[in-house]
């Protein structure tokens, strides 16, 4: 079943339900879709990958926004981006640990042969493809990073 599907029925669910958190929250990621698709020119599906990059995008703002309010002392304005965030990713693929991260890392490096930092943005390039969906950019970079320094 496609995300869109998937996010319909849910919003369906939360409409009945009267749960406003998550009905915020997928409708956000159902007008995230949406523009992605008229930002390609056609109607057609989105790809999965596509898909779980948006999904990411959303649960990056809704992080950064969190951290934000949650630095600046406003608890009430981070809890609802908190609750959105826990909606959107029970949509994305398991996370991995920091330790599987950079068990993927060592051998995309073992198996190219690199070393030194000189060659980071060709093992976050093959990490990044190969990890996509499963772990986050940032995690991703500081794995490379520890990895390539040691």
């Amino acid at each position: 079943m496609s995300l869109s599907i998937r996010i319909m029925d849910d919003i369906k669910t939360a409409m009945k339900a009267k749960d406003t958190v998550a009905l915020e929250s997928l409708r956000a990621v159902k007008s995230a879709i949406l523009l992605a698709q008229t930002e390609s020119g056609a109607k057609e599906e989105l790809s999965e990958a596509e898909e779980i990059k948006i999904l990411q995008k959303l649960v990056k703002q809704r992080k950064d926004s969190a951290a934000i309010y949650t630095e600046q002392g406003r608890a009430d304005l981070a809890e609802p981006e908190l609750a959105q965030l826990a909606v959107i990713e029970k949509f994305l693929p398991a996370q991995m640990s920091a330790a599987e991260v950079e068990t993927a890392v060592r051998a995309i490096i073992a198996e190219n042969g690199f070393s030194g930092m000189a060659v980071m943005g060709q093992v976050m390039g093959l990490a990044s493809k190969q990890l996509a969906g499963q772990a986050d950019g940032k995690t991703i970079s500081d794995v490379v990073k520890k990895a390539l320094s040691s």
